[in-house]
């Protein structure tokens, strides 16, 4: 998934340039220090963000200066008395907002991989202060007259069509935001937009606080059946932790998962299993559930307001699927497909339980164990096997030789550009010698970095006003092991490395003029298009025979090895699509439901009982631990987004399978001039057609998961 940006944080509609820079900001900007969060980069390659110097009490008074000046500007090209042209209107907008970028790429690494307690009481008090000021851009009436003017005209205008492009997109993003509305629907969309900022971040920090406070603490005794890499990133937690000599296992998902998988302690995986899946969920003051409620009446409120049925409808009528009715209709195509799978999969675990005599009906806390038992029977393949040829570091090789080869791209590690943290390292990307961006790469879990995995865009490629090159991150929470030990990862993490990095592709091939329609700045269900095709790489024997290598001798994974991953690339498809599809089903749901009173617990366990989700396995994001639509609007209605991206995915990987393989330089040339390069400045369908020769087919997709076509 990609991180929300500073400029998604107060709505879903904010775009490259939300705070400008000039003298006036940097002026109001008060002391040095807080003058370098906002103005220009200096250093190597264009400019590198000074994380050297930050200072958090920096942050607020820098931001609000920024906005202060933000506003201004606006204003003075709201009231340019020259008739509004593309130049003095749109062109002008895409040059503001170049402070806001680079203190908000602050503010985001900060709040989000360096969160302490002053850093959220920080979060608490500007997030409604950016929806204020978001709000008063969208809803400058003045402002959207000359945008108005300039759309209505742009077939007339000899404008190129990345313009005309660029004018649809201002003008549609004032339109959804509600530009059009009465003065007295305006105020009220302002006003549920900053309550909404402030619930965002409630919900995100009790989650964050959730998974940090609750830790369980092992002696040597607790660890049967932990492989041996598993119980040194345990140790090494612990000892993070102040907790020399025992185990930790976090509360988060790089920590619960393998424990689930290989623990033979049934009441630990019961225990761990009750403590990830409770989070936001545990009554207290951490408890998420009321917030929920609060969000989904507000959101359903304003998207009637906005002239939406639903809030549902409104998040989809710009993304590719364009209404709920089709995202839901693709979703409902393969759900019973994969719960016809989950229920094969709980029987053949079941005979394997039942045969070694466990007297046990499978519950959720046994799902993963027992499915690497039922993959060891009937595969011969053990994924422990595998792990030891998944090191962290030769998959970022993999990751960087498969990049060269589809897109020409060479990776230099360097030193001269500060960074926020140690973990965190930085490579040069150039392509032909000519410098594309910069790639930084934050790998490790850590107190106070939200879980999971994704990408940001430090900064965006453009050409608006000369060459202004890509920064690009990669964020992962692998669990550090014990110094001078290689980080061993599972097979699952490493088709999510290459996920993320598809992402940070997306955004390093940009190149566009116009920095709003830059990169990976495309609609929801787009953007995880290419981030999802990149994992198909980590499968390729050129990949593998190079980078899939023994910790220990050094040797590539053996052929057979590999034959029997390939052989079982069909397995627990069913609990995989399951846990997902029914959070994509679930969020589809609550706003579809409009204004109806919902208690999210009670709600979850009504819809997932009528789809009839099976008993042993759970919802991958519980309704109050779902940060994709509850810490931000960003995927809220969205979360389909991953399954249509798939389609598209599968359904793309083919283009190269019957052109003769993965690296066939002529698909990988359709696939940068069409899709990879070109950001938002073509609607993603036509991308698509242009590449693939038709429109995507979704039997590709139930081929992989080997469901019937």
């Amino acid at each position: 998934m990609q991180r929300r940006t500073f400029l998604a944080a107060s709505t879903a509609m904010a775009a490259a340039s939300m705070i400008p820079v000039d003298a006036g900001a940097q002026a109001a900007a008060g002391p040095t220090a807080v003058n370098l969060l906002t103005r220009p980069w200096t250093g190597p390659y264009g400019g590198v963000p000074p994380f050297d110097v930050v200072k958090v009490a920096d942050l607020k008074p820098g931001i609000e200066a920024a906005i202060a000046a933000e506003l201004a500007e606006v204003d003075a090209i709201a009231n340019n008395p020259a008739p509004p042209t593309f130049d003095n209107t749109i062109a002008a907008l895409e040059r503001t907002g170049k402070a806001g970028d680079r203190i908000g790429t602050i503010y985001d690494i900060w709040t989000g991989t360096l969160s302490k307690p002053e850093v959220r009481a920080i979060e608490k008090e500007i997030e409604p202060e950016l929806a204020a000021y978001n709000d008063k851009i969208l809803q400058n009436e003045k402002l959207f007259r000359r945008i108005e003017a300039v759309y209505d005209a742009r077939d007339t205008a000899n404008l190129t069509p990345e313009q005309k492009r660029l004018a649809w997109w201002r003008w549609n993003n004032f339109v959804r935001a509600g530009a059009k509305l009465t003065p007295g629907a305006k105020a009220r969309v302002a006003e549920i937009n900053k309550d909404l900022a402030g619930l965002f971040t409630t919900f995100n920090q009790n989650l964050l606080a959730d998974e940090t406070d609750y830790v369980l603490y092992l002696d040597e005794k607790d660890l049967t059946g932990l492989p041996h890499d598993v119980r040194e990133a345990a140790a090494q937690a612990a000892k993070e932790h102040g907790k020399p000599g025992q185990y930790a296992i976090l509360n988060t998902r790089s920590s619960m998962d393998p424990f689930l998988t290989y623990s033979d302690r049934r009441d630990l995986r019961e225990k761990v299993w009750r403590t990830f899946y409770a989070r936001g969920d545990n009554g207290d003051a951490k408890d998420n559930n009321e917030g929920i409620k609060k969000i989904l009446k507000l959101r359903a409120e304003r998207a009637k307001l906005r002239g939406y049925p639903t809030h549902a409808h409104w998040r989809l009528d710009d993304a590719m699927a364009k209404t709920p009715e089709h995202a839901m209709d693709l979703m409902m195509r393969v759900w019973p497909s994969a719960v016809g799978r989950v229920h094969e999969e709980v029987a053949e675990m079941q005979a394997v339980a039942d045969k070694e005599g466990a007297r046990i009906k499978i519950a959720p806390w046994d799902y993963r164990y027992y499915a690497e038992k039922v993959r060891a029977e009937r595969y011969a393949l053990d994924m422990n096997d595998v792990k030891p040829y998944l090191q962290l570091e030769k998959l970022r090789e993999g990751m960087h030789w498969a990049a060269g080869q589809l897109y020409g791209f060479e990776f230099t590690p360097v030193t001269d550009a500060p960074v926020q943290h140690p973990d965190v390292r930085v490579w040069k990307v150039t392509r032909g010698g000519r410098l594309v961006g910069l790639w930084y790469f934050d790998p490790y879990a850590r107190t106070g970095k939200r879980s999971g995995a994704w990408m940001n865009a430090y900064r965006a490629q453009e050409t608006f006003d000369g060459q202004v090159t890509t920064i690009v991150s990669n964020n992962a929470n692998f669990v550090k092991g014990a110094p001078g030990r290689p980080v061993l990862v599972s097979w699952d993490d490493g088709i999510t490395m290459f996920h993320e990095f598809g992402h940070a592709l997306h955004g390093l091939n940009s190149e566009v003029t116009y920095p709003s329609l830059s990169g990976t700045r495309v609609a929801r269900d787009y953007v995880e298009f290419p981030s999802q095709l990149n994992e198909n790489w980590l499968r390729t024997p050129e990949v593998l025979n190079r980078y899939a290598v023994h910790y220990q001798t050094g040797k590539p994974i053996p052929p057979e090895l590999v034959a029997k991953i390939n052989k079982a690339s069909t397995f627990r498809q069913g609990f995989d699509v399951t846990e997902y599809l029914s959070s994509a089903l679930i969020d589809m749901k609550l706003h579809l439901a409009g204004d109806a009173d919902i208690d999210p617990r009670a709600f979850e366990k009504d819809e997932l009982a009528k789809l009839g989700m099976p008993a042993e396995l759970p919802m991958r994001h519980r309704t109050p631990q779902f940060q994709h639509i509850f810490a931000s609007d960003g995927y809220s209605a969205g979360y389909y987004s991953y399954l249509w991206s798939e389609v598209l995915d599968h359904d793309a990987f083919e283009a190269f399978t019957e052109a003769g393989g993965p690296y066939d330089k002529a698909v990988a040339r359709r696939l940068h001039d069409n899709i990879m390069k070109v950001g938002n400045t073509v609607d993603p369908a036509i991308q698509y057609r242009a590449f693939r020769g038709r429109d995507p087919d979704v039997k590709a997709y139930l081929r992989s998961k080997g469901f019937p076509a």
